[in-house]
């Protein structure tokens, strides 16, 4: 079975639909979003609907929590707290409470999935756990996790004596024996110097990953995001 993994779309309408329209050329069973489908972007609430019309399993990132949680909103510096705001102002009731209500993480043909760090956290950064923690985790949990967050590729494999990190790049790869944290990148904002949209997709029968690298119109969505006032800094970021 193959199963869609997304993150960080970041309400990026344009990347989005050309990952759907990457995506339809695969025997994907199964989509799960790591979270921050809002954010940054300009068409937040047509990402949500998307998520729900194509039963989406999705958890909740940063930038949701941020949404709905008043208080965390002194997590994120004065641009991000003012995307927020401006995010806030697109949501409709319905896509309010549908956030509200994402679970942190979720467990899917017994992969973990989880917008910053297993178990559960929303707004730890992966690259901020040093070599102890990642074995902490592997010790106790799955032995497969996909995270977002960093908007970066990447895979942090542990055999049960030795720990490697390494990035990812547009090759198959297959996972071994042993634990790994697979880094999903960003669909609609990533910032690893490569300005295409991004997904994972994992094959459960052959024990595979690949990242697909999908063109998107990245002018139309720069453009969208200076019409609806979200700081210019969202849109040159983009390229």
């Amino acid at each position: 079975m193959q199963i869609a993994v997304l993150s960080d779309i970041h309400g990026n309408l344009e990347a989005l639909e050309a990952v759907w329209a990457d995506m339809a050329t695969f025997p994907v069973a199964r989509i799960v979003s790591l979270g921050d489908m809002v954010g940054y972007g300009p068409n937040p609430e047509e990402v949500l609907q998307a998520m729900r019309e194509r039963d989406v399993l999705c958890c909740m990132g940063n930038h949701e929590l941020g949404i709905v949680s008043k208080s965390e909103r002194a997590w994120f510096n004065a641009t991000a707290r003012k995307g927020l705001i401006l995010t806030e102002a697109l949501l409709s009731p319905q896509s309010l409470d549908y956030i509200a209500n994402l679970p942190r993480s979720v467990v899917v043909e017994g992969a973990r999935f989880v917008h910053g760090f297993p178990p559960d956290s929303v707004t730890t950064y992966l690259f901020q756990v040093d070599d102890q923690g990642l074995v902490f985790w592997f010790a106790q949990g799955e032995r497969l996790t996909f995270v977002g967050h960093t908007h970066e590729l990447g895979l942090a494999h542990w055999d049960g004596a030795e720990l490697r990190r390494r990035t990812l790049g547009r090759a198959v790869l297959q996972l071994l024996q042993g634990w790994s944290i697979v880094n999903a990148g960003s669909v609609g904002q990533p910032r690893d110097g490569d300005n295409h949209a991004k997904y994972v997709l994992w094959d459960t029968s052959e024990n595979t990953i690949e990242v697909r690298f999908v063109p998107y119109d990245i002018a139309g969505t720069a453009e969208k995001i200076l019409r609806r006032g979200f700081p210019p800094f969202y849109a040159a970021r983009l390229w």
